[in-house]
């Protein structure tokens, strides 16, 4: 397996409830190395930005106004199969989906507040790591 790097948000709803280190750990107990966070609050700018690939989408203003309702983390996280491996520890979009042990079964609230997003590919992973973060603020 090849070591990759993706990136995570912890999204406003997780940061409200302080479960930022609940999920941390649930991070790092699959495998996966913290390389990189940050805590931020998204500009319209950003999160329009970032959300971009959804703008024709009937929930795209909806997404953009809860991303900037609060603080987020965002994160590169380092390991093997990285991209993989997170998807499979956040868990189905709607939490009421996801697996039991998954983030989004543990600390998810609805398909919209479900805590967590995870690049779903590794070159979208390189395209959202480099939107968030200089190399510098990179630290393997």
């Amino acid at each position: 397996m090849a070591i990759q790097r993706t990136l995570s948000i912890i999204k406003p709803d997780a940061t409200k409830r302080d479960v930022t280190g609940k999920i941390n750990q649930m991070l790092e107990r699959s495998g996966l190395r913290i390389i990189a966070q940050k805590r931020i609050k998204l500009s319209q700018e950003q999160a329009e930005g970032f959300y971009s690939v959804h703008k024709d989408r009937p929930f795209y203003n909806d997404l953009v106004n809860f991303m900037m309702s609060g603080p987020v983390v965002v994160q590169v996280l380092e390991g093997e199969n990285a991209v993989k491996v997170n998807r499979d520890t956040m868990g189905a979009t709607n939490p009421e989906e996801a697996e039991e042990g998954t983030i989004r079964a543990e600390v998810g609230l609805s398909i919209e507040a479900n805590s967590v997003h995870g690049s779903d590919s590794e070159e979208n992973a390189r395209s959202e790591i480099n939107f968030f973060f200089k190399d510098e603020e990179i630290c393997p």
